[in-house]
Formats: structure tokens, C-alpha cells, sequence
């Protein structure tokens, strides 16, 4: 099976102002084909979350995560929370796959 989808971790912050010298540093792990559209979602969340914007802040750092033991299967396991006409629901779902990309496709 090939994997599109890589995971990154992304870690941004606001850029350094006079009354805030060290920033708070935003990390998030991001699955995305390659590390241009990990940066642009990382932007688009941090966004939506706090008040950070792309031309007020910058990526401190952006690294591909690999998985430790690739050909040992594990157990994988995604929490969902989507708003609906009826109302908000939650949801959970277990994967058994080789590495988190392949049980997050």
C-alpha cells in the first residue's frame, strides 16, 4: 500500500516583540503529502485556535516523523468530535496498522 500522506511535527510561534521577548511555542503534528501544505495547515489551525497569524509569526521548526518499529503491527485508535444539524457528536474509532499514517488513511 503506498502512503500519500506524511506526518510532520510543526513548531511555530508569534514573532519576538518588545513587551513579549520569548513567545509561547505552538507545536502540532500535521499529516500532509509534503512539508508546504504541513506549514500552510499548520497556519491555518493555529489560526482558528489562537490569535497567530503567518505574518506575525514563523516556524521554529518542521520535522517528518518516522516510525520507530515499522514492520510491527499496533493498534491505533482516532477520536472525532463534528457538529451536525442534530447536534454535536463525538466519535472513536480503532485501526490496526503498521504505522499511524497507514491507520490514519
Amino acid at each position: 500500500m503506498v502512503c500519500r500522506l506524511k506526518e510532520y511535527q510543526v513548531v511555530g510561534r508569534k514573532l519576538p516583540s518588545e513587551t513579549e521577548a520569548s513567545p509561547k511555542l505552538y507545536r502540532m503534528r500535521i499529516f500532509a503529502p509534503n512539508d508546504v501544505v504541513a506549514k500552510s495547515r499548520f497556519w491555518y489551525f493555529l489560526k482558528k485556535l489562537r490569535k497567530v497569524k503567518k505574518a506575525a509569526g514563523e516556524i521554529v521548526a518542521l520535522n517528518q516523523i518516522h516510525e520507530k518499529r515499522p514492520e510491527q503491527i499496533k493498534n491505533f485508535g482516532i477520536w472525532i468530535r463534528y457538529d451536525s444539524r442534530s447536534g454535536t457528536h463525538n466519535m472513536y474509532k480503532e485501526y490496526r496498522a503498521m504505522s499511524r499514517v497507514e491507520a490514519f488513511i
